[in-house]
Parts: structure tokens; C-alpha cells; sequence
């Protein structure tokens, strides 16, 4: 009679700590990046009233009786599913859409989570609500993101320019290509120039290219160079040589005519000279001054910086982290985990090397299905009453037996 009543407050002691995770689901059911727990139960010891016996030549073999006494805990799972991602318009608002975890710090203390809701601090930090530092990854070194606004961007001369297209060898006869370009000179100011491409013989397999600068509609004197594709005796291709150096004409500071130059190399090795439509152009390298506008996250955790100049600069990419085994991971409060001996090391890279992409402006929701949990309750109630009736039931044979003696 007594193994009953232990068996019904086992029940009820199990179904009380799936209540207690329940309520725990339900309570945080629009907490960002918030991942439910499951209670599973298993039979606890068995008193065993007879064994199993083997069959004999005239009886049969006969199996074991046992008596169950109760129940007990089996795990209390973390189901970290993927939930539905809630936009929000906000830059800083981030979520993983696919596997990984963000990485923060707090001092030497390294925790994970899928919470998304960033900020900077008055250092320019980006850090979470609880104030820990998200962390970036480069070159397998993790550190903090620092997003100056007041950042300078400084003007860099215009070294190289880089050549693409296909300068068609049946061209000839037809008009000048012209391009204009901006390149920058050495103290900082962006020039414009004319890119001039003309056809020379027939077949088209030499090309005379000029940069021109019309200098406020006195133009300087160009300068000239010719492209002289070679045949591959292999592949039977036409080739533009590798390189060109060229003093580009930048500026008539005197007003005599005579143009100061400003050397560059010209890559000339993705030019091709093949039959077909003309199609060219010309990227050179350099910028002028410039100042932080604005930054933005891209979908593979680059952080770039938009300076006023035009130019975006990568100041770091987000760190994500995976796990072997994630629902090993120690759920440490602040919507964060921690790793566990049984969850693994963490793999930590970049968004996209096998991990979830980045989506800026959005947040993923917590994976609670709150008809799910609300049907569990009921099952975890009606489990929990049926218990107390097996200790009420118990109780009256119980009595019965006491009052025998009356």
C-alpha cells in the first residue's frame, strides 16, 4: 500500500517541476532569441517479486513480476529550433537565419546568444543590453567592435587604375570610346579625366589610349600610349601586355601649358581583344578625404562604414559561434548561454563558413508555441490531480485497515 503513495508523490513532484518549465516557456514567450525547455520522465527502481525462469522440459519458462515505484525526472531539454524572425527597422537589431550564436564578453567570460538587440556605448562599443561586448572575428583573433563616428577617412593618391572589357578587334574605322574617370592627386584632390580609346589598323589589334584633361576648357597636353595585343601561340588568344606605367596630366598650376604629372600604373592584363562589341572601362584606385556617415551589417556580418567621400570601408565582421552539441550548452540568464563539458568547444568563424547568415533589422522571436505549452499544462494538471488520487485512494484503505481493530 505504501509503494502506491510513493509512487503518486514521485508523479507529483515530476509534474510540478513540468509545470515549473511551462510557466517558465509562457513567461517569456516574447523574449528575443529565447529558447524553451521540455521536461521528459522515465520509471524510476523496480521491486522485483519474482524472476524470470527459463523453460524446463515439462513446464515453460515463466517471466519476471515486478512492481513499478514511481517516477522521475529523465531531462529537462533546451530546444534551440529556429524561430520566426520579427522585422524592426532598427540597424542594430540583428538576427542568425540558420545556425550559430553571437559571441559576447563580459571581462574574460565568454557567453553565446541568439539575441540580437545591439547598441554602442559612449565608447562607441557595441555591446548588449546587459552591457557585454559583442565580438568580431578576423585572422582567428576575437575582439571588441568599435564604431568611431567621429572617424576620418584620409585621401590616398591614386596609384593604379585597372582596365576591363573587350577592346573589339574588328573596330576599325569606328569612333572613339571616351570614359571619364577621377583619379586623385598627391595632395588629395580628385581630377577628372578623359579616357580616350581608338582603334588603329585592320584588324583592330592595336589601340592608341589617351587621358586627356580638358582643364576647365583648356585642355593640357595628352598623354598617349598604345596597346599592342600579342597572339598566344597556345591558346590562339590575343593578350594586352600585364602592365603600363603612365604619367597621368593632372593640374597646369603655372598656366603655362605645361601639365603636371602624376604617375600611375595601368593593369592592362584584363583587357581582351576578340570580335564582337566594344565594351571598356577603367577603376582607379585612391580616394579623397572623407568622414564616417554611417555604417551598416551585411548579411555576412561585415560591419562597413559609408564615409562621405563614397567610399565603404569593412571596420569588422561579427563572430558566430557553433556547437556540437547545443542543447548541452548552460543557459546562463540575459537570454545568453554558456558552454558546458557536454556541449563542446566552440567552433567560432564568420557568418556563412557553415553558419547562419546575418539579417540586419530584424530579430528572431522566442520559438515558445504557446498552444503547444498551453496543452501541456493541461496535461501536466490532469497528470498531477490523477496522482493526488492515487495518495487520496491509498489514505482510504489505509483507514480501512486501522479500523479493522474497532
Amino acid at each position: 500500500m505504501l509503494r502506491s503513495m510513493y509512487s503518486g508523490i514521485s508523479g507529483m513532484k515530476n509534474f510540478q517541476t513540468k509545470l515549473d518549465v511551462i510557466g517558465n516557456n509562457i513567461a517569456n514567450v516574447n523574449t528575443y532569441g529565447f529558447k524553451k525547455g521540455r521536461v521528459t520522465f522515465k520509471d524510476t527502481m523496480n521491486q522485483t517479486i519474482s524472476g524470470a525462469s527459463a523453460a524446463q522440459d515439462a513446464r515453460g519458462g515463466r517471466n519476471p513480476m515486478q512492481v513499478g515505484l514511481g517516477s522521475t525526472l529523465s531531462t529537462i531539454d533546451t530546444i534551440h529550433t529556429q524561430s520566426s524572425l520579427q522585422s524592426t527597422g532598427r540597424p542594430l537589431d540583428l538576427a542568425i537565419n540558420g545556425d550559430g550564436y553571437f559571441v559576447v564578453k563580459q571581462g574574460e567570460a565568454q557567453f553565446y546568444s541568439r539575441a540580437g538587440n545591439f547598441y554602442l556605448d559612449d565608447n562607441g562599443t557595441l555591446v548588449n543590453g546587459d552591457g557585454m561586448k559583442v565580438q568580431s572575428y578576423e585572422n582567428g583573433i576575437l575582439q571588441d567592435i568599435k564604431v568611431n563616428v567621429n572617424a576620418q577617412l584620409p585621401a590616398k593618391t591614386t596609384k593604379t587604375i585597372s582596365m576591363y572589357g573587350n577592346l573589339s578587334n574588328d573596330a576599325a574605322g569606328s569612333d572613339p570610346f571616351v570614359q571619364q574617370i577621377n583619379v586623385v592627386d598627391s595632395t588629395g584632390k580628385q581630377v577628372t579625366l578623359d579616357m580616350e580609346l581608338t582603334p588603329a589598323g585592320s584588324p583592330s589589334h592595336t589601340w592608341d589610349l589617351k587621358f586627356i584633361n580638358q582643364n576647365d576648357g583648356n585642355p593640357l597636353p595628352p598623354v598617349s600610349y598604345q596597346i599592342n595585343f600579342t597572339q598566344n601561340p597556345q591558346t590562339g588568344e590575343w593578350e594586352a601586355p600585364a602592365t603600363a606605367a603612365i604619367d597621368l596630366p593632372i593640374s597646369d598650376t603655372n598656366n603655362d601649358g605645361v601639365a603636371e604629372l602624376l604617375p600611375v600604373t595601368v593593369n592592362l592584363s584584363n583587357l581582351k581583344n576578340e570580335p564582337g562589341d566594344l565594351s571598356a572601362s577603367a577603376d582607379p584606385d585612391g580616394n579623397t578625404a572623407g568622414s564616417l556617415e554611417s555604417f551598416n551589417i551585411g548579411s555576412m556580418g561585415e560591419i562597413n562604414g559609408v564615409y562621405s567621400n563614397g567610399e565603404i570601408t569593412t571596420i569588422g565582421y561579427l563572430a558566430l559561434a557553433k556547437f556540437s552539441n547545443p542543447s548541452g550548452l548552460t543557459k546562463a540568464g540575459g537570454n545568453s548561454f554558456q558552454q558546458s563539458v557536454n556541449s563542446g568547444t566552440p567552433n567560432i568563424n564568420v557568418a556563412g563558413e557553415g553558419r547562419g547568415t546575418i539579417v540586419s533589422g530584424s530579430l528572431e522571436m522566442s520559438n515558445v508555441d504557446l498552444s503547444e505549452e498551453f496543452t501541456e499544462m493541461i496535461t501536466a494538471q490532469r497528470g498531477f490531480q490523477a496522482n493526488t488520487r492515487i495518495i487520496t485512494t491509498s489514505d482510504e484503505i489505509l483507514q480501512e485497515l486501522v479500523n479493522l481493530k474497532r
